[in-house]
């Protein structure tokens, strides 16, 4: 039987960006030194795959520090955590790595530098995303306040609207966040921001991508977890810039093949925590059913690496 026909559009970059990789490094090389088990507060990255391989190597994932036993190594997830978590490790005297991504320390600095003058923060995020509490638990309770949505900017409730200063989740949506730094600048005009955008390199980069392809595609399919926030956002990025379906898959079984039946063309992106090997195993079940013919949307290129912890690099 013949197999219909499909271009099937490769988006460039995709998957895993340098955060994710030091990660996921930092969890590997401390199972390496220390031994089975080493403990990692939350998900390292959000996606099960990743997870599930770490957990098979001696990785123990847990929600809270309270869940670690003293004498074994925890390792903090690339969201970040409270300034409180490594205060409780040290009060423990027990060896901890952080492998919270730079970029995310970078929001951290700022969040810090920030209420040291004297101001303020509003933090633009997603209620309960580890990232967002992680920020927020930077300064004392009341000195971060949240805001999700531009209509969240009208109901916030400052101390002093002439100091402020705004950060944001590094994951979320450009073209939204946008809109609500608009808000919040026009309600608050004295409103100090980062001097570099907080949204990192890989979510952005993602996004311009999907919007590249978004004109060419019947369909989209992003492999990602779905408490991945940037892989959520990719979905989203896809609907509003005019693909007719897209879906956020974690592994191939996981396609609605109803859902795909009559298209042209698709395009495929992965969210910054998925693995290649995931993309891998989605273009062969779109080869199974279809007559495939890739075509690849490249829109940047990315050679950015971060160093893993020192403690890792010295010889065990």
């Amino acid at each position: 039987m013949t197999k219909p026909p499909l271009t099937l559009y490769l988006a460039a970059p995709r998957g895993f960006c340098a955060g994710v990789d030091r990660a996921i490094k930092i969890v590997e090389m401390a199972i390496q030194k220390w031994g089975a088990p080493v403990y990692v507060r939350h998900e390292i990255v959000h996606n099960k795959f990743v997870v599930d391989s770490l957990k098979d190597q001696g990785a123990v994932f847990v929600e809270e520090l309270s869940e670690c036993p003293d004498d074994r190594p925890v390792i903090f997830s690339a969201h970040g955590v409270p300034k409180s978590v490594p205060e409780a490790a040290q009060a423990r005297h027990m060896v901890y790595v952080d492998a919270t991504c730079p970029l995310v320390s970078k929001v951290h600095i700022e969040a810090e530098r920030h209420s040291e003058q004297g101001l303020q923060i509003i933090m633009i995020g997603h209620a309960g995303h580890p990232e967002t509490i992680g920020t927020m638990g930077q300064l004392p309770e009341g000195e971060v306040l949240l805001v999700e949505t531009v209509a969240d900017v009208a109901e916030v409730e400052v101390r002093d609207p002439e100091k402020l200063a705004f950060v944001t989740q590094t994951t979320l949506s450009i073209d939204d966040t946008k809109d609500i730094v608009a808000a919040l600048q026009a309600r608050f005009p004295a409103i100090q921001g980062p001097h570099k955008e907080d949204i990192c390199y890989a979510t952005t980069n993602r996004q311009e991508a999907v919007k590249a392809m978004a004109p060419k595609i019947d369909a989209l399919l992003v492999v990602g977890a779905p408490n991945s926030s940037n892989s959520r956002r990719l979905v989203e990025v896809g609907a509003r810039n005019g693909c007719k379906y897209a879906q956020l898959v974690q592994r191939a079984t996981d396609i609605d093949w109803r859902a795909l039946e009559g298209i042209k063309s698709i395009g495929i992106t992965a969210g910054a925590s998925a693995p290649e090997v995931l993309v891998d195993e989605v273009i062969a079940a779109l080869c199974d059913r279809f007559d495939v013919t890739v075509a690849e949307v490249e829109t940047a290129q990315e050679n950015v690496e971060f160093k893993v912890p020192r403690v890792l690099r010295e010889p065990a």
